[in-house]
């Protein structure tokens, strides 16, 4: 797989990255060991971990594979920091909470962000992150104390580089102004495009490089919404349902679909590697995180690295999606 180098750094990363956020809630344990062997076989070097996803089951999944399975040199660990998850009671018998009981409030303050630094390297058995990044805008804190809480965790040796995930470009601007950022996690895909117009070109103007999410706008671009719902699917999903079946009677949704149909059958593969390439080509793109429910899944987004998309394509689905 190829390594591209994040914004105007020396980090290096995959070009496409594994997101664990379904480990411990729809991907089971031994599920997870199986993507992870073949992701880190396929070239695949950028895991994306938090104490936040799935009550923290996610990165405890993911530290009891590491060194077993996968040798923690061949991985760019990336982990996140700043939101904290509230608990519900777990059921008699359960490693986790039910999926999506999880509240989730922030917290940016030193003290928070070292505890929770520090518990995920605990828990996954390094001495340091690859990159680092603070998962959401806080403001309670005060900017001086999280730029000062980041660079901390640089010199001491904790991280290598540090990021943020879902900042807006104000707020980029205004924390790269007094700490250097080296990634900026955001949304991004053919129905997601608001980072092309605010956080992209701040990333850019900071020598930053993006690292996409939701690159499949949570499964509408792989086209199996077109035919209905599918039972185990996200929008069958009481916990996640609502955010995917707003989007599915959008007229701009379905023209990008039908349009990603017609492509990927010329080009004689499936929507889902067609809508990742047009991301990981994207201006700024280093990386896409993916996560998959199991290994059907991961097989097809493994195989749209080799998918080298044509100019004319690009060009089309750019049009295509672009807002009214």
């Amino acid at each position: 797989m190829e390594q591209r180098t994040v914004g105007r750094s020396g980090l290096r990363v995959s070009r496409i990255g594994l997101a664990t956020h379904t480990w411990g809630s729809h991907t089971d344990p031994d599920t997870a060991a199986a993507q992870l062997i073949a992701f880190a076989e396929a070239g695949g070097t950028l895991v994306d971990t938090s104490p936040a996803y799935t009550g923290g089951a996610a990165q405890r999944i993911l530290a009891d594979l590491l060194g077993d399975l996968v040798s923690r040199d061949e991985l760019v660990l990336c982990a996140g920091a700043g939101t904290v998850p509230h608990l519900p009671s777990v059921p008699v018998g359960s490693d986790s909470p039910p999926h999506g009981q999880t509240r989730i409030s922030v917290d940016c303050s030193r003290r928070t962000l070292l505890r929770q630094l520090d518990r995920t390297l605990l828990e996954l058995g390094t001495d340091h992150l690859d990159l680092w990044q603070i998962t959401a805008w806080d403001p309670g804190t005060p900017l001086d104390e999280i730029a000062a809480t980041l660079q901390y965790a640089v010199t001491s040796g904790r991280t290598r580089y540090a990021g943020v995930r879902g900042f807006t470009a104000w707020q980029l601007a205004s924390l790269a102004a007094v700490s250097p950022i080296t990634a900026v996690q955001t949304s991004y895909s053919l129905l997601t495009r608001g980072a092309e117009d605010d956080t992209a070109p701040a990333a850019a103007h900071h020598g930053a490089g993006l690292v996409a999410t939701a690159p499949l706008a949570g499964g509408i671009l792989t086209g199996k919404y077109r035919d209905g719902v599918p039972a185990d699917s996200r929008a069958a999903d009481e916990a996640t349902a609502a955010e995917i079946r707003g989007r599915l009677d959008d007229d701009r949704a379905t023209a990008v679909v039908d349009a990603l149909v017609t492509a990927a059958d010329g080009l004689a593969t499936s929507p889902l590697a067609v809508a990742l390439a047009w991301v990981r080509d994207r201006p700024g793109v280093a990386s896409m995180l993916v996560g998959a429910r199991d290994m059907g899944q991961l097989t097809g987004v493994l195989a749209a690295e080799t998918l080298e998309l044509p100019r004319a394509i690009a060009a089309a689905l750019d049009d295509v999606s672009s807002s009214p």
